[in-house]
């Protein structure tokens, strides 16, 4: 654990408080309940890991997990859109890639 990470602890326990950051409940949306999506991914790059209590970190870890899961859902749903497309359109393709003189 960082030394800062050891010196929460250390006040917490003489305080008579819970080891873990209770503050940042009162401050809005919990790492754990923050939905998938671009505010999660703006929280967790912001996020000094090396302050982060055991407990934050297996939490930050979890939200980093969902995602991920949800950005995988977002390339499966493209990849999807893609197959689907109709032919009418990969000519174009081909054509970028010089296998099919233009259409006139």
């Amino acid at each position: 654990m960082s030394p800062g990470v050891v010196d929460f602890l250390f006040r917490q326990l003489v305080a008579g408080e819970p080891p873990e950051d209770t503050q940042w409940r009162r401050e809005g949306t919990v790492l754990a309940e923050q939905p998938p999506g671009a505010e999660l991914a703006r929280r967790l790059s912001e996020t000094d890991l090396e302050s982060l209590t055991p407990l934050e970190l297996f939490e930050y870890v979890r939200a980093s997990q969902r995602l991920v899961s949800w950005a995988e859902q977002l390339k499966e749903r493209a990849v999807a859109q893609y197959c689907s497309e109709q032919p009418a359109r990969t000519p174009g393709i081909a054509q970028l890639h010089g296998r099919q003189p233009p259409a006139e």
